[in-house]
């Protein structure tokens, strides 16, 4: 009898082992990207990370931005790019490294073999559900890098973006801040057990005023510090799925768009509205991850548009 229990202790054991080897080697629960809290930002993926997603690689540098380690300044010779952004930008866990709009940009323009640089680099500071006050904020802490060019990529929901929080850090699934002891324990915290509340949110998420108004303020002061800088600034925004054909944006969204144009007009701001775009291909799903985010080909199709205005804008011309 005791001999029975002890292999059976024993298979069980094993059959652990197998099960948590499993989900780290094959889908890298047990290592996600860890967060950090920042009372400006509101939060950071923390530096120096390195971690795989169901076969993706994730590499944070020193800077908290999605790519290999960096110079803070660089060579006259090096055209480099500032990319800032929310998850299009970043990629998640849904897009290895090579295959981000920052990685996808530096190759692309590497090939371009442009006079006067060589070496490029596209830097890529993002983090999910930034808003335009997180991304400014990170620019006033950080600077631009020495870049020559600043892109900032939003989406339809930025424009509603509310402030700055820590609050998810730690307490949202989403947003660890510490490494689970097991990939076993990650699975239950992610697809079994139910997410806890975070009450405080409830305010945050309740902010009153012109939220609009108080984003696009948060993008001019963005342009102002690339000014200050002298770094070229183009503004995109590509749009939810469900924006795409017929009925199209809702309401609240036309107006927030429209208010959008008239005010990059105004400041003099280059910008991309990749709806028209998008609302040209056939089946608009084929280039969507899910409702927001892009997948490779759609990644690739920003990446073209903002390429050839950064040249443009730079004074290089088309590539070729």
């Amino acid at each position: 009898m005791k001999v029975a229990l002890v292999i059976i202790l024993m298979v069980l054991a094993a059959l652990f082992v197998m099960i948590e080897v499993g989900l780290r080697s094959l889908f890298g629960f047990g290592n996600p990207p860890i967060y950090i809290g920042d009372q400006q930002i509101g939060y950071l993926l923390a530096p120096n990370q390195r971690t795989r997603r169901f076969g993706n690689r994730i590499e944070i540098n020193q800077y908290s931005m999605r790519g290999a380690p960096i110079e803070k300044t660089c060579s006259p010779s090096t055209l480099r790019v500032l990319l800032l952004g929310d998850s299009i930008a970043n990629g998640g866990w849904w897009t290895d490294q090579d295959n981000t709009i920052s990685s996808l940009m530096m190759r692309s323009l590497r090939a371009a073999n442009i006079s006067k640089y060589q070496e490029v680099e596209v830097l890529n500071a993002s983090a999910n559900s930034w808003g335009p006050r997180n991304e400014l904020a990170y620019l006033q802490k950080f600077g631009t890098f020495n870049a020559q060019a600043v892109v900032l990529l939003i989406n339809t929901d930025d424009l509603f973006a509310t402030a700055p929080t820590s609050l998810p850090v730690g307490r949202d699934r989403n947003y660890p801040d510490s490494k689970p002891a097991l990939a076993l324990v990650e699975v239950f915290e992610r697809q079994i057990r139910k997410q806890k509340l975070i009450p405080e949110l409830k305010a945050v998420q309740n902010e009153k005023g012109d939220r609009v108004g108080i984003n696009l303020e948060a993008i001019s002061k963005i342009q102002a510090l690339t000014r200050e800088n002298n770094c070229e600034f183009l503004l995109v925004m590509t749009p939810l799925l469900r924006e795409i054909g017929k009925p199209g944006s809702r309401d609240y969204e036309i107006t927030a768009r429209q208010r959008l144009k008239d005010f990059t007009e105004a400041q003099q701001i280059t910008y991309i509205d990749y709806l028209p775009t998008f609302n040209a291909i056939k089946e608009p799903k084929s280039i969507y991850q899910d409702h927001i985010h892009l997948n490779l080909q759609g990644n690739q199709l920003v990446r073209e548009k903002i390429e050839l205005k950064l040249l443009e804008l730079l004074g290089h011309g088309t590539p070729h």
